[in-house]
């Protein structure tokens, strides 16, 4: 077992530079105003208003999940889940990072069903599944995740199915096929749990969706899948030992967030996380809603209109090498670059022998793609350096389930340090609501016709301006 590392030497003024370095005194007072905010969040987890801190040391979900896990894997060829946002990004994160690149197309490479997370309602992606699954229901299991069952994305792919089920299978099987993922006592979808006698995991009360992964709303999936719960929960046990110290420059979920605010008030606005490997680049995906829905507000916590927030980008190394780096040293220096990379891959592959008609590439017969990935991702650290764009490291020994589990839980909490910094409230997200209130108008739930009239007023296509 190994701890992932934060390396920050490369955003410090004698690497790049008086103008965009991070001086030893400016350091010292990112550390003396962040000391504070980890004796707050501190006082609060006592009080058990941090919920999804106590996550990792949870018994009594993960073994349901087990059990549950245990009765169905034996029934189950292909498991679907349905959700979106939090209920569906930690999962395709760890299913990304843990298993296979052909986890689905290969019997010899999968440990479980094959896993399909359908975290979109275009029409023609989910017709194109629906053909293929429909004559192999018999052997599927859905897995349904809504904290509340009226998240409309989620509630439409879930009244699909069941239809498809009751008339494929007949209404005494839903049962046997849906696995709902939901709040404890109080919801649409825990009255349909109730009502119908459906397999059921719980969504903590207390733990808003994007930090929910540690949790039975990605935990079951990834169960199934043959990853290994235990040690991504054990990872996460061992990062809360060090994200809960009070020494600045020991704490690196402090460390992240301190540094991202103090380029935030600089100017440096857009954070962009940089995987150079295949496995890690979801879990950029999952950042960037943590990031952007916790920190994204219009008001602090006092009520005055502040408009913060870091926009989030995720970049993979190398392919965007070849697409956004020319902007990102010669744009605007208005970005702090987070590399995430692992020092050991469990595979390698040899480059094959030189070519007499090709002598230019000699240099790359004999050597392994993992060196060439490794030399790309120092190049391009070196070519941002030195135009004096900051740059972090998050470095992972190898990606398994135990240092997956650690980083999860060191960006979860360097959000909750970031918005205390910034003076909002993280786990909120009101901008949210009029989306989903738009969209309910416009489907024609009653109670909404208001909202449908202000709409048309403002959004009504006049002919004039269609060209």
């Amino acid at each position: 077992m190994s701890d992932i590392k934060l390396y920050y030497r490369n955003v410090l003024s004698c690497v790049i530079g008086k103008e965009h370095g991070i001086s030893p005194r400016q350091l010292r007072s990112l550390g003396t105003k962040t000391r504070p905010i980890i004796r707050t969040i501190q006082s609060l987890r006592e009080k058990g208003l941090e919920r999804y801190r106590e996550l990792p040391y949870d018994r009594s979900n993960p073994r349901k999940v087990k059990a549950l896990v245990k009765r169905l894997r034996p029934l189950c060829d292909d498991l679907v889940v349905l959700g979106i946002g939090g209920s569906a990004l930690g999962n395709i994160a760890l299913q990304t990072a843990l298993n296979p690149y052909l986890y689905n197309l290969d019997p010899a490479q999968r440990d479980g069903p094959r896993l399909f997370i359908l975290d979109n309602i275009d029409p023609v992606q989910f017709v194109s599944f629906l053909d293929w699954i429909e004559p192999r229901l018999d052997r599927t299991i859905f897995n349904v995740i809504s904290k509340s069952g009226r998240t409309s994305e989620t509630a439409a792919q879930m009244l699909i199915i069941w239809d498809m089920l009751t008339k494929r299978l007949g209404p005494g099987q839903l049962k046997e096929h849906v696995v709902a993922t939901t709040d404890p006592r109080t919801g649409t979808l825990r009255c349909i749990v109730e009502q119908e006698g459906l397999m059921c995991l719980e969504v903590p009360e207390g733990v808003g969706g994007r930090f929910s992964v540690l949790s039975p709303v990605g935990l079951f999936s990834a169960a199934m899948c043959g990853i290994d719960i235990d040690r991504l929960l054990a990872g996460a046990r061992a990062m809360d030992k060090r994200v809960s110290s009070e020494e600045f420059l020991q704490n690196p979920a402090a460390i992240i967030a301190a540094i991202n605010w103090h380029y935030y008030q600089q100017g440096k606005t857009i954070s962009v996380m940089m995987p150079y490997s295949y496995q890690l680049k979801d879990m950029a995906d999952w950042y960037r809603q943590l990031w952007a829905e916790s920190l994204g507000k219009a008001r602090d916590t006092k009520g005055r209109l502040v408009h913060v927030g870091p926009t989030p980008v995720k970049a993979l190394g190398a392919t965007d090498q070849h697409s956004q780096i020319q902007l990102y040293r010669e744009g605007p220096n208005n970005k702090l670059f987070t590399f995430l990379y692992a020092q050991r891959y469990p595979r390698d592959v040899r480059i094959g022998p030189s070519l007499q008609s090709a002598p230019e590439l000699d240099f790359l017969a004999g050597r392994t793609l993992g060196q060439l990935l490794d030399a790309e991702r120092k190049a391009t650290q070196y070519a941002l350096i030195v135009d004096q764009r900051p740059c972090l490291d998050v470095i992972f020994d190898k990606i398994d389930a135990y240092s997956v589990g650690q980083f999860i839980y060191l960006y979860e909490v360097a959000t909750s340090i970031a918005g205390r910094l910034f003076g909002i409230d993280p786990y909120d997200q009101p901008a949210v609501e009029l989306g989903k209130d738009a969209t309910y108008a416009l489907m024609g739930r009653p109670g909404y016709e208001q909202l449908l009239g202000q709409m048309q007023q403002v959004m009504g296509l006049d002919q004039g301006f269609l060209v």
